[in-house]
């Protein structure tokens, strides 16, 4: 019996179809074991080796799993396993973790394909290979990397009241941050420009040439001869056209467009074009094409290579030419050329793993998603769609400066013939008008003014975020999506409509908490040298660079980094220290607060200063301090979940309202929250805990009487939240023991 051992179970299912008896097929479901989570920043290393840390489980679930494949395994006298994780740098670290845990059978083995196919599944089988210790220890330089700048910074940046920083994260929103500077920073400019419709074609008035002292250029120095901002000009050439009602053409420019097909997707295109065609959001076309995949109908859909193999080419070559005629086929996109640094060209582009096949998928959404991958691999071996031009240039009466179109209609469809779907009408016969000089073209309808004003740049979306972290070289596949909902899961960047917009906590990230990471010689969270980092492990990766000293050169980097980050940060006090100072003087009269503050307005204390004056207050006792926001709500949410009238209790302190309680750890807002938890303690237990408890109690079958022991209790009427809360503890613990001790 052989074991073949998968990330998902619908890769599973379908590759179990492929491999039929005497297999067993199962999946281990993503990550089982990684850096443990609550533990520290970084571990101990010798110089030339990386660190080793303790890998531990991803969760209680992985665990089970494992457990359950391996006795499985054991029972069904397996004598062969095939780790068939993806064909990435997290799938060969999935490999590795598997291989040292399954270690202790007789024969394990790597296999990858980049397709679900029963071809590319039996290959991958019959050359087996050792796990590839260049990704693996990429994939582990990343984590330890991620987790040093994760841990660290992200407590940094507490002092903010903000939740995490991230190695990519935090340039990715830097992106979106001044795109938004930009925007607050455009002043728009009015400009004036005048259509006219004739024969199908939308003409334009030509109002300045650049050498024009009227010209009119944009913020970025662009001419635009189609705009003035003469009111009066735009004004006079709609009435004189209006009047005269026909164009005369007075040049006619023949011109031949030709329009190349786009190579097929990687992830980033994918993401965009389905945004911009099918209207997705990045998740869900993430999703559809996981499913796809899984499915066995098309290609790994984590890459960045745009290259393709020549069996699959020759496959959609023939398809087009039996469908279409030898005419539609063109050059060809094949091999990709030379790799630039912001691609690993580690996987061949997304495709249909069956070129023939036109139509795939189980539901609406998998088939919309096939389609466009199929069309556009297929248009990726087609001949250029071909387009007859004429750049047109009339005069008409009264009107001193020309007016302008363009009139094109296409004479061969090519690649488009496959696009036919999305594409819609096109125009593909010339106007009937002719392009005979002195010819007098009718209007169509009124000549139009526009009055408008420039616009602020364009904010990013899920897709262009996507597209800008390629271009400059930060993220990789498989984290474009994780990265950029991430981001709005921290609060950090919020949607309007598909617009990305900086929240507060986004802005203060990126504009008052990374500079304290600026150095003269390097910016930690600038795109350059994040890119740097990508760039890093790509070379780990491809068996360029040494793991250790990759490590290591970054690791005392940060150290220097961080330390004068730690130092600036004490030039400024933090938004916790300001509030809490802000507290303690809010109990003061302003001479007090004068004569603390030696006269200085709060803006122009060092962090220094601030700690100096909290010091000083907290030897003198010279103030209470108000009570903080967390625990004033604290006592209202308590107190209404018991039911209590808090004027009564402040009553009974001798006190008329919240704002009169104290600070501080011995204060009395501390003293009525101790006071109020102790009594939601001992209050009744909650509908859901006694719920569990009987669910419980019954699943190990247990007498209740014999449960409720433990916690001193006589019924489950009577028992209290505290015990209730210990006793479905106990129970767990319990559950789970059992269920070890069954494996």
């Amino acid at each position: 019996m052989k074991l073949v051992i998968l990330e998902s179970g619908a890769k599973a299912k379908t590759i179990k179809k492929y491999l039929g008896k005497g297999w067993i097929v199962d999946a281990c479901n993503g990550h089982i074991q990684d850096l443990p989570v609550n533990s520290k920043a970084m571990w101990a290393y010798k110089e030339g080796e990386l660190p080793n840390p303790p890998w531990s489980w991803t969760d209680e679930r992985a665990e089970r799993k494992l457990s359950a494949i391996m006795n499985k395994a054991s029972k069904s006298s397996v004598n062969e396993i095939f780790i068939a994780t993806d064909p990435d740098r997290e799938g060969e670290f999935i490999a590795w973790r598997l291989n040292d845990i399954l270690s202790g059978f007789d024969s394990v083995k790597r296999i990858s394909f980049n397709e679900i196919t029963k071809d590319a599944v039996m290959s991958a089988i019959s050359e087996p290979r050792d796990v590839d210790m260049d990704l693996v220890n990429a994939a582990i330089v990343r984590r330890l990397i991620d987790r040093l700048v994760g841990w660290r910074c992200s407590k940094f940046c507490k002092s903010w009241k903000l939740k995490s920083m991230g190695r990519v994260q935090t340039p990715t929103l830097g992106f979106i941050v001044e795109k938004e500077l930009e925007r607050d920073n455009h002043v728009p400019k009015e400009y004036h420009s005048v259509s006219v419709p004739s024969n199908g074609i939308e003409m334009n008035v030509r109002f300045h040439e650049s050498d024009d002292p009227d010209a009119w250029f944009d913020d970025d120095g662009k001419h635009h001869p189609n705009r003035t901002s003469n009111t009066k000009l735009a004004e006079q050439t709609v009435e004189q056209i209006n009047s005269s009602k026909k164009l005369i053409l007075t040049e006619s420019k023949e011109g031949t467009v030709n329009r190349k097909p786009k190579p097929p997707f990687t992830t980033d295109t994918m993401l965009q074009t389905a945004n911009s065609t099918l209207g997705w959001s990045i998740s869900k076309t993430s999703g559809v094409a996981s499913s796809l995949y899984n499915g066995g109908h098309i290609t790994y859909i984590r890459t960045d290579s745009t290259r393709t193999n020549a069996k699959a080419r020759q496959s959609i070559r023939d398809h087009i030419s039996n469908k279409l005629g030898k005419k539609y086929l063109g050059q060809g996109v094949g091999e990709s050329g030379k790799r630039s640094g912001n691609v690993q060209d580690a996987h061949e582009a997304i495709r249909p793993s069956d070129p023939k096949v036109e139509n795939a998928g189980k539901d609406t959404d998998e088939k919309k998603l096939y389609q466009l991958i199929w069309s556009r691999f297929a248009a990726s071996q087609m001949s250029n769609s071909v387009r007859e031009r004429r750049a047109l240039k009339f005069t008409c009466d009264g009107v001193e400066v020309p007016i302008t179109g363009t009139a094109t209609w296409r004479t061969h469809d090519g690649w488009e013939n496959v696009f036919s779907w999305s594409i819609g009408e096109v125009q593909t016969k010339p106007p009937e008008v002719g392009f005979s000089l002195g010819n007098s073209w009718d209007i169509d309808s009124s000549a139009k003014m526009t009055v408008d004003f420039t616009k602020p740049p364009r904010r990013y979306t899920e897709s262009s975020i996507i597209q800008e972290m390629k271009k400059s070289g930060i993220g990789r596949p498989s984290t474009y999506v994780s990265m950029v909902k991430n981001l709005e899961l921290k609060r950090y960047v919020e949607k309007d409509g598909s617009s990305l917009i900086p929240t507060e906590n986004g802005r203060t990230l990126w504009l008052d908490v990374a500079p304290h990471y600026n150095q003269p010689d390097v910016e930690l969270f600038s795109a350059d040298f994040t890119a740097s980092m990508e760039s890093d492990l790509d070379s780990i990766e491809d068996g360029l660079a040494e793991a250790h000293s990759k490590w290591t050169e970054f690791e005392q980097l940060f150290r220097n980094i961080h330390q004068l980050a730690l130092e600036k940060r004490k030039q400024k006090p933090t938004l916790k220290q300001i509030e809490y100072l802000q507290r303690i003087l809010a109990n003061m009269s302003e001479e007090e607060t004068s004569e603390i503050l030696d006269n200085r307005s709060l803006s122009q204390l060092t962090g220094d200063d601030v700690k100096n004056i909290l010091d000083e207050i907290s030897e003198e006792r010279k103030t209470n301090i108000a009570p903080s926001e967390k625990q004033i709500a604290l006592i209202i949410r308590v107190s209404d979940r018991l039911g209590l009238e808090l004027d009564s209790i402040l009553s009974e302190m001798g006190l008329t309202d919240l704002s009169e309680l104290t600070g501080g750890k011995d204060g009395s807002a501390s003293e009525l929250i101790d006071m109020l938890l102790n009594m939601d303690r001992n209050s009744p237990a909650t509908e859901k805990q006694v719920a569990a408890i009987i669910s419980m109690v019954e699943k190990l079958e247990m007498p209740i009487e014999q449960a409720l022991e433990a916690v001193r209790t006589e019924s489950i009427e009577t028992i209290t939240k505290s015990d209730a809360s210990i006793l479905i503890g106990n129970l767990k613990k319990t559950i789970n023991s059992k269920r070890r001790s069954k494996k």
